[in-house]
């Protein structure tokens, strides 16, 4: 394939290429479990879902990670707020998190580990680290050297000196050079803390990931991927301690843009100013709050907003219209045999380029449409099958399985729908026109919006419904 992604290692876009052919192996930063997720939390999981997809439909093979980070002083912080057990916190919010990428048909990972169950492997590489010289053992504390590592601040272009003092303990005077950053952090009374070979104690929050991606993915893997908030310092320590340690690490860094709010500040719990997943999807359909998320460029803000949503509702119900529509007329088709047409591929594979995709999807659809107000059979179906599969790879067919609250419940709507429309029906026949008009407006009220065609009746479900 000729898939170009931007790499914020080089900053440009480059060409992609697995380091073993057919074989694709991804390692995303996945959620730090604090609190329940708000959008902008899930953003970079469908965003990476859609590329997962879209290395799919090329014929490569995915080894997938996604991370829970379930120890971290932000963790242990809420807990201790809650007078709770941090365990307790964190499995609460890791299945809010969980339900959350089911409900936007993000699929699941190949593995999805957890930070409290690599102890090994992080004592491992801590080990690595201070035999090579680029950590030190400080009383029951060990820290990475910034200064033993030259290529430090190579991924954020941060210059090394002029970085503030690393922020990630309150033991700094047990550290050779503010910079430095925790490894491993003493145990302290009313902390989760485990037995290692410098004491009682907790991993620090960057050697978390990097254990965990060598341990899924080796020394060398294909792309590492995270929200851009993460590239300092999260990534950068990463990145350090990786390579420092002699792992060649992550060939191409791939980072979302964040998800602001109406003054362009990101959304954070901290600020107040965060929108629920569970909030979002009681005004909009979890595939129409998937197209809102997924629609912007991945580099691309979103600034969020009811409006911008109840738009993507619109946008997204008008291309569920045609494929609803276009089925009925043709009956079902193979998604997988479907076309992709020419400007679908060429904005994929542009640095996946989704509002290009999706401008070209819509062309499609509106060729579709004249098809189908044509009775062109032959023309609807295989403008049916091109729509479904770009659907497909942008995780939006209506008709997919991976919808089943829809499609499960549709058959039981459609059937109290159909009776109050044949009661319409028989209104409209005897000229009781004000009867129809209260069954129609009856219907409207409860999300059902009926439209009148040279055939019949037909209704959808309006958006919030």
């Amino acid at each position: 394939m000729s898939l170009r992604l931007y790499d914020t290692g080089t900053r440009t876009v480059r060409e992609f290429s697995p380091r073993v052919a057919g074989v694709v192996s991804l390692y995303l930063c996945g959620a730090t479990v604090q609190s329940p997720p708000h959008i902008g939390h899930v953003r970079n999981a469908v965003n990476f879902d859609i590329l997962c997809r879209w290395l799919e439909r090329a014929g490569l093979e995915i080894s997938y990670i996604r991370n829970v980070t379930d120890v971290e002083d932000k963790v242990i912080a809420k807990a201790a707020e809650q007078r709770i057990p941090a365990w307790q916190l964190a499995a609460r919010n890791e299945r809010a998190f969980a339900d959350a990428y089911a409900a936007l048909g993000c699929r699941a990972p190949t593995y999805e580990p957890r930070a409290t169950g690599h102890m090994t492997e992080i004592f491992a590489l801590v080990r690595t680290l201070v035999e090579r010289g680029h950590a030190y053992v400080s009383g029951p504390d060990v820290y990475f050297s910034v200064s033993s590592w030259p290529a430090y601040g190579e991924l954020s272009g941060q210059d090394p000196a002029n970085l503030l003092p690393a922020d990630d303990t309150d033991t700094a005077d047990r550290k050779r050079d503010p910079r430095d950053f925790a490894l491993w952090k003493a145990g302290r009374d009313g902390e989760p803390w485990w037995e290692s070979p410098w004491g009682r104690g907790r991993p620090g929050w960057h050697i978390e990931c990097s254990a965990m991606s060598e341990r899924y993915l080796g020394a060398a893997f294909d792309i590492h991927g995270g929200g851009l908030d993460l590239v300092f310092p999260h990534h950068e320590n990463e990145i350090a301690q990786s390579r420092a340690a002699g792992n060649d690490f992550a060939a191409f860094w791939l980072h979302n843009a964040m998800v602001v709010d109406a003054d362009d500040e990101k959304m954070s719990k901290s600020l107040g100013n965060s929108l629920l997943v569970s909030e979002a999807l009681s005004r909009i359909r979890p595939v129409e709050l998937r197209y809102y998320i997924g629609a912007p460029h991945y580099r691309s803000k979103i600034q969020a907003s009811t409006r911008g949503m109840d738009e993507a509702a619109t946008a997204y119900q008008r291309l569920e219209g045609f494929v609803v529509r276009a089925s009925e007329l043709v009956g079902d088709v193979d998604p997988a045999a479907g076309t992709l047409c020419s400007d679908f591929v060429l904005a994929m594979n542009d640095d996946l380029g989704v509002p290009r995709a999706l401008a070209a999807l819509h062309e499609v659809v509106r060729a579709g449409n004249r098809s189908l107000a044509d009775g062109d059979k032959e023309a609807t179906r295989g403008a049916l099958g091109s729509v479904r599969a770009m659907l497909g790879v942008l995780g939006l067919d209506p008709l997919d399985p991976q919808w089943p609250g829809w499609s499960d419940l549709t058959p039981v709507i459609d059937s109290l729908v159909q009776v109050a429309l044949e009661q319409r029906q028989a209104a409209r026949a005897r000229g009781d026109f004000a009867a129809a008009d209260t069954i129609r407006d009856e219907l409207a009220a409860a999300g059902v919006v009926v439209e009148d065609t040279p055939a019949g009746p037909r209704w959808s479900m309006r958006s919030g419904h």
